[in-house]
């Protein structure tokens, strides 16, 4: 899931820009999910720019589900370390430090290879510690979900410019793909 905010603005980053939703509304929409989730993902935005929200929807994860929790910042893990306290028990694995374009993208679930994949509980450690390697060409896939209002989401990590290159190739179809990362290099 992804977290409705940031204001990191990384150069090339896909976060979104959406408005806030309650978190009894989160909860009560994910609930049917949750018992068929084998681990939950939060990202971008930045989570921890809400940290009162964020400690919150975590807690509200855990009373729900006993699945594994990563999440994703673009802040380093040393300054991410007061508010990973008040949240001890309650995510398994962060995934942190900002994506930088001009970085390698050769590890698993990072954008950028100078992201580090740390655990924070046994279960992070028993679930996730198979994503500590290289990426390799079967790891390179995303979801495509459809709406019922026509709109189209994709969850993962694509490679470089691979969001650039679907607009590029809808536009030339007469379609329009609105993206958030790079929105300097327009068509």
């Amino acid at each position: 899931m992804q977290h409705p905010l940031c204001r990191l603005h990384f150069r090339g980053h896909l976060g979104p820009g959406k408005h806030p939703l309650p978190l009894a509304q989160v909860l009560d929409d994910l609930q049917p999910w949750l018992a068929r989730a084998e681990g939950i993902t939060l990202s971008g935005g930045e989570p921890f720019d809400q940290p009162e929200a964020l400690l919150a929807l975590l807690r509200g994860l855990r009373e729900r589900t006993g699945v594994d929790i990563l999440v994703y910042s673009g802040h380093s893990l040393e300054t991410l370390q007061p508010l990973l306290q008040q949240a001890e028990g309650l995510l398994d694995a962060l995934i942190c430090d900002p994506f930088e374009q001009q970085q390698a993208q050769t590890l698993v679930l990072r954008g950028s290879d100078n992201q580090r994949l740390i655990f924070l509980t046994e279960l992070g450690r028993q679930r996730l510690s198979t994503y500590q390697r290289p990426l390799h060409h079967e790891d390179r896939a995303l979801d495509v979900m459809f709406d019922d209002d026509g709109s189209v989401w994709m969850a993962g990590i694509p490679r470089r410019d691979d969001v650039l290159r679907l607009r590029d190739l809808l536009h030339d179809q007469g379609h329009q793909l609105q993206i958030s990362a790079h929105t300097s290099r327009r068509r």
